[in-house]
């Protein structure tokens, strides 16, 4: 299935999250049956990123957003982990500090997005300063449209400097969410990640969805497109994600660059200094 017809948030279009199974599986069996065609996209993606340096001529950004729980840090795990650490950053943007309340939302974002040749990762993003602020109602609707027209400008800015945006959804049900949390609870390697905030938060999740779907239908473009990916199951998440995202790369068009020195030049002084160590031997 192409995944990246089936998930996308068209623009125009008004994404109903409750119309979204987030424990679709398509034909896909299990995470056995997943996993051959998961090494198999992981392999593309790190051959992407070693084209996307070389050529040196773009940048790939991509956005991760997701309740609680929802597979944020898995999928930088399983999916983009195939990529060099050398090229790929992760950035989480958590409660603003004092200096980046003072300034506009969008002034802390800027610094980590990524330079031609990289690739940089958001785990959240400057989305939860629309989501956050609305939920809670620490601003208004006016100032959240204002903020979208702001994200849609600041993204269209970098497209316009050759940086390509894909930015995922992962969906997962209120149950589910639930069950992690249980898991995170009953499993000491994941008892750090148990926050009161988790808790505090379920009774806004009618609101949350609902600004999810104000944010994800005000902001998917076709430069910089949402994709909502069911992801109650973990491996059809990364299934979905991978897939998406080597061929997104791969629309790209990049290519390897030529030579910038004398290929002739180079082999003859390399035979030459082969032949006069063999000769000394």
């Amino acid at each position: 299935m192409n995944y990246r017809k089936k998930f996308i948030v068209r623009p125009g279009d008004k994404l109903k999250l409750a119309d979204i199974d987030p424990a679709f599986k398509a034909s896909e069996k299990s995470a056995e049956t997943a996993a051959e065609a998961i090494e198999t996209y992981r392999q593309r993606l790190s051959n992407l990123q070693k084209l996307l340096y070389a050529e040196n001529q773009h940048a790939l950004l991509v956005v991760l957003q997701a309740m609680d729980a929802g597979g944020k840090d898995g999928t930088i795990g399983h999916v983009m982990g195939a990529w060099n650490p050398q090229g790929a950053t992760v950035t989480s943007f958590k409660t603003p500090t004092p200096p980046e309340a003072a300034h506009d939302f969008l002034w802390r974002v800027h610094p980590h997005v990524p330079g031609r040749g990289e690739i940089a990762i958001f785990n959240r993003s400057h989305y939860e300063d629309v989501l956050v602020g609305r939920v809670h109602k620490l601003i208004d609707k006016a100032s959240c449209k204002r903020r979208y027209e702001d994200i849609c400008a600041f993204e269209e800015l970098l497209v316009g400097n050759a940086t390509k945006i894909v930015k995922f959804f992962l969906h997962i049900s209120k149950e589910e969410q639930l069950a992690r949390f249980e898991q995170r609870l009953d499993d000491p390697s994941r008892n750090w990640k148990i926050s009161e905030a988790d808790y505090k938060e379920r009774p806004y999740w009618d609101d949350y969805m609902d600004a999810y779907e104000d944010a994800l239908n005000a902001t998917s473009k076709k430069n910089a497109p949402w994709y909502v990916i069911p992801a109650n199951h973990k491996w059809f998440r990364n299934l979905a994600v991978s897939q998406i995202l080597a061929e997104t790369m791969e629309d790209m068009h990049m290519h390897y660059p030529e030579p910038s020195v004398d290929l002739t030049e180079i082999r003859r002084q390399y035979h030459a200094a082969l032949a006069k160590e063999r000769s000394s031997s």
